[in-house]
């Protein structure tokens, strides 16, 4: 349904009229398994998006504070929540366009899809669109991701201190 929007905006006919309406018209062409496109592409997103703000967060911050750039506080935190956003977004913007795809995918009149899984949709964005085609989006990601960081991760600090726990 989100992706209707786009066709709306270009003068097209929605798909859908409504989430009852979009749920019944996927089990009736692409049957119950229909609804759960893209489940996989989205769960890599999730694992590689934690995986690149949790552990960019706490080495940015242990290097900020061991060259004395400056202390445990709002600064360090603040440098440290960026450099998670950046790397978060690094990680995830190819799984996002693939998970993206997969999702929006259309079904062939053969009744097939164009990808496989995951790896295969991989293979062939950058075989027709090339390695830059992975991170398209990367700044509006980024805009999106930056900011939920730096709250994120300033409210963690401070809960944490708060609570009297170690930073490290």
């Amino acid at each position: 349904m989100q992706a209707d929007g786009q066709m709306v905006s270009q003068g097209l006919q929605s798909r859908y009229s409504g989430t009852f309406d979009a749920v019944n018209k996927i089990i009736r062409t692409e049957g119950f398994r229909g609804l759960w496109k893209g489940v996989f592409p989205n769960v890599q997103r999730a694992f590689l998006v934690n995986m690149g703000e949790l552990a960019c967060y706490d080495h940015a911050k242990r290097f900020v504070t061991q060259n004395q750039i400056c202390g445990d506080n709002i600064y360090s935190h603040t440098l440290a929540s960026i450099m998670s956003g950046l790397s978060a977004t690094a990680f995830s913007c190819p799984a996002d366009v693939v998970k993206t795809r997969m999702m929006n995918q259309a079904i062939s009149k053969e009744g097939k899809d164009m990808y496989n899984n995951s790896f295969d949709c991989l293979v062939k964005t950058v075989r027709v669109e090339g390695l830059r085609a992975l991170w398209k989006g990367f700044f509006p990601t980024w805009a999106r991701l930056g900011p939920w960081q730096f709250v994120f991760w300033v409210s963690y600090e401070r809960f944490r201190q708060l609570a009297g726990l170690s930073s490290f």
